[in-house]
């Protein structure tokens, strides 16, 4: 055991007898830096970092990492324990020095700059950061990250699916999505939509009566589509039936408004809801801890201002006391 070791020894002492090395590995130590970065912190030509760094990888010391046409150096992290041991006692003689001070505090300055640059960047873009985001991401990139909340396992049903654009959002992030909806031309886009997206199951049904077995969702959405039906309140029942308990609903409507052409160009029948009867209909349906939170105007659009309320689906003693509640 004690002859295998000591070459090894031999050759990282070998690679630390100098002290420019020792100086990269300092730089290196807790953080990634490119070889132009370590240039400057150490005052050196990238041609002398590039060869040092090369020793020290070879060595064992240091491991690098592609991104695009940039190469990020850091201390190996699978470097193992007698050379962890030796580099403590190594940087412990350095990190007083005022060379290693020197170095230190040009590292803090390469690291400022790339904040400075990025800071740069943002003052100039920040009138149109939105549009560029969007150009560069896609608009609906918020609705991937907040869909990632969700569990792998849960069955979520969006109820009102429209063309399918919910349910394509949030297939990748759940074990399956059932997209219902009455209108037969909608259908035919979600179809259209979530051909490629096995986990999604597109039905017809009315939202009063949901194609959907009970007990069956984690999670039930009603986006933007309350207002389109006869009776919220038989919604709200039937979006408990398919919930298992302690299942949760999710809404998303318009504030109550008075915008009366609604009705007539899109076919609306409710001018938004009133916070206290949606969330009196929500405890009637069988749903507890009713959460409404009205959402910012937004002055590029047309439309009323919007909500969102979250439910949860009560046990089932609560949810048949609630239904036996009168109107």
């Amino acid at each position: 055991m004690t002859t295998t070791l000591r070459p090894l020894v031999h050759d990282r002492l070998a690679t630390l007898a100098d002290a420019t090395r020792c100086r990269l590995l300092l730089a290196l130590d807790g953080r990634e830096l490119m070889v132009g970065e370590l240039g400057q912190a150490l005052q050196l030509p990238q041609s002398t970092v590039s060869r040092h760094l090369r020793v020290l990888a070879d060595s064992g010391w240091t491991t690098s990492r592609a991104d695009g046409a940039t190469r990020w150096y850091a201390i190996d992290p699978s470097l193992d324990a007698d050379g962890r041991e030796l580099w403590q006692v190594v940087r412990a003689s350095l990190e007083s020095t005022p060379a290693a001070a020197q170095d230190a505090a040009r590292v803090q300055a390469v690291i400022a700059a790339r904040r400075t640059r990025s800071a740069a960047f943002f003052a100039d873009v920040a009138s149109d950061w939105e549009r560029t985001r969007d150009a560069l991401y896609g608009a609906r990139t918020e609705l991937h990250l907040l869909a990632a909340l969700a569990s792998p396992t849960w069955t979520v049903g969006d109820l009102g699916c429209g063309t399918g654009s919910l349910s394509a959002t949030l297939a990748p992030h759940v074990a399956r999505v059932i997209a219902v909806d009455a209108s037969a031309a909608m259908l035919g886009a979600a179809r259209v939509r979530t051909a490629s997206l096995p986990n999604v199951d597109v039905r017809e049904g009315t939202l009063e009566a949901l194609p959907i077995a009970d007990a069956t969702l984690d999670l039930a959405i009603c986006a933007l589509v309350l207002h389109h039906v006869a009776e919220p309140l038989g919604v709200l029942r039937d979006a408990r039936r398919v919930l298992r308990e302690g299942g949760r609903l999710l809404v998303l409507d318009m504030r109550a408004h008075a915008r009366e052409e609604y009705r007539h160009q899109m076919g609306h029948v409710w001018l938004g809801f009133d916070s206290a009867a949606l969330q009196q209909w929500c405890t009637q349906a069988g749903f507890t801890d009713v959460r409404q939170v009205d959402l910012p105007a937004d002055p590029t659009v047309s439309g009323p201002a919007l909500f969102a309320l979250t439910a949860t689906a009560c046990a089932p003693d609560g949810r048949t006391r609630f239904l036996q509640d009168p109107l």
